[in-house]
């Protein structure tokens, strides 16, 4: 069973970009409160979080592609709706 993505177990759940796209927002506004901060520990910090959107941006790209290949491919997803997972096992 997934606890945060969409699956058969969780037709509530969410698309992995949607969350990656949130917790880059959340990233962004930690940033924020930091950036005026010129203590070396608050600027390594930075430089991590930096990097650390990088990274999940990359993913964002990825989770949007895959969604995109499968829409594609199989159609729009009907876990939501209680229909199954368009590829895998359910």
């Amino acid at each position: 069973m997934t606890h945060f993505l969409v699956s058969e177990d969780n037709p509530d759940g969410r698309k992995l970009e949607d969350i990656l796209v949130e917790l880059r927002a959340d990233i962004l506004t930690r940033c924020t409160k930091i950036s005026s901060d010129l203590r070396p520990e608050a600027l390594e910090v930075m430089a991590n979080n930096m990097a650390i959107l990088q990274h999940v941006s990359d993913a964002i790209e990825l989770a949007m592609d895959s969604t995109a290949l499968l829409d594609r491919a199989f159609g729009p997803s009907q876990t939501m709706k209680g229909g199954p997972p368009r590829i895998g096992e359910g």
